[in-house]
């Protein structure tokens, strides 16, 4: 179950990057808050409006760009902020921040993939936008997972690693998406695959 890449498919691509990544963000909200830090509130990021936490670059200029090239998608909103000294747990409650963001985008696509199979055959449209919605929603899910920092993925690293680790981590993480995509560039002979087939590998179980 495929879908071949052309304005229509672009443009829902789109809407899916809208929607998705506007929830992934709010969760990360919603988490915080619910361990005790209202930072996001405060800032305003505790909703699922979507326009509150789309980067017009790195959300939706530069995934586009990469699929239109046939290359792994990177996805990135502005970040959700929180305060590491306001939320329960330490680190763990961190983590649990960090991996609600790209949980939210796996649960979406298992049942979205539910309905995909349910409408093969009657309506072609509506079986194409949800395919291309857990398409990218698992290409969330596993960009988001790699343990490089500020990916979501790096809180679990941070929670289980000792001090000396995570300030090294620290320094990654103060250069932003500029660190990840540098990271990937230079590494990218060894995470390209690795990403190209977890994303098969979890696109073949759902769809």
């Amino acid at each position: 179950m495929t879908a071949d890449l052309s304005i229509t498919n672009l443009g829902i691509i789109f809407v899916v990057i809208l929607i998705s990544m506007g929830l992934h963000e709010a969760m990360h909200g919603f988490v915080a808050h619910w361990l005790g830090d209202s930072t996001a509130q405060e800032a305003g990021r505790l909703t699922l409006n979507p326009l509150k936490h789309i980067d017009g670059l790195t959300t939706i200029l530069l995934p586009v760009v990469l699929i239109a090239l046939g290359l792994p998608p990177i996805f990135a909103a502005k970040p959700v902020p929180f305060n590491p000294s306001r939320v329960k747990y330490e680190e763990f409650g961190a983590a649990l921040i960090g991996l609600a963001g790209p949980f939210t985008n796996l649960a979406l696509a298992i049942v979205v993939a539910g309905v995909a199979h349910l409408t093969i055959g009657y309506n072609t449209f509506l079986t194409t936008f949800l395919v291309i919605f857990v398409q990218v929603n698992v290409g969330f899910f596993v960009f988001n997972m790699l343990p490089i920092p500020p990916l979501d993925g790096s809180r679990l690293i941070y929670a289980l690693v000792p001090e000396p680790v995570q300030e090294v981590m620290a320094r990654f993480e103060q250069m932003g998406i500029v660190a990840v995509i540098v990271i990937l560039v230079v590494l990218m002979p060894v995470i390209g695959p690795i990403i190209t087939n977890l994303n098969q590998a979890v696109l073949t179980r759902l769809l």
